[in-house]
């Protein structure tokens, strides 16, 4: 039976591995140590585990889950809940703040918008829709 105690532990160890995943994955380290030692890796197995957020983080959660677990089948359920809480971490830190608003907006030919016009006075003289009497004049109609 799971003991009061294990969600403090669960918790103390779910903010303890996502910060040392993103400091191995995501960050230089100081003076640089961890970009070294990232390129010094290079492609392969552990350059890889070092680039990939989400494979680091199922190796950081490994010691933690026993930190966490008390027995053997809270630590073995604990290694891979870990490992999500830090990478839901990751992304919700990753999201930046506030209503996504796209900055282009691209609109097909013949969208109506209400109020909007998604056509330019040269477009409306080529395709002879006249918006108004300007563009009418401006049309040579």
């Amino acid at each position: 039976m799971i003991e009061a105690g294990f969600w403090s532990r669960f918790a103390l160890a779910a903010l303890v591995a996502w910060r040392v995943t993103h400091l191995l994955a995501r960050e230089d380290g100081p003076g640089d140590i961890l970009a070294r030692l990232r390129a010094r890796l290079g492609g392969g197995f552990l350059g890889q585990l070092m680039d990939c957020f989400y494979c680091a983080s199922l190796w950081v959660a490994a010691p933690l889950a026993l930190f966490a677990g008390s027995t053997l089948l809270d630590c073995a359920l604990a290694w891979p809940a870990l490992s999500a809480a830090a990478c839901l971490l990751e992304r919700v830190h990753s999201t930046p703040p506030g209503p996504q608003i796209p900055l282009v907006i691209e609109t097909q030919k013949g969208d109506d918008h209400g109020m909007l016009r998604s056509e330019t006075r040269s477009d409306a003289a080529t395709d002879g829709h006249a918006g108004d009497a300007g563009d009418r004049a401006a049309a040579g109609s």
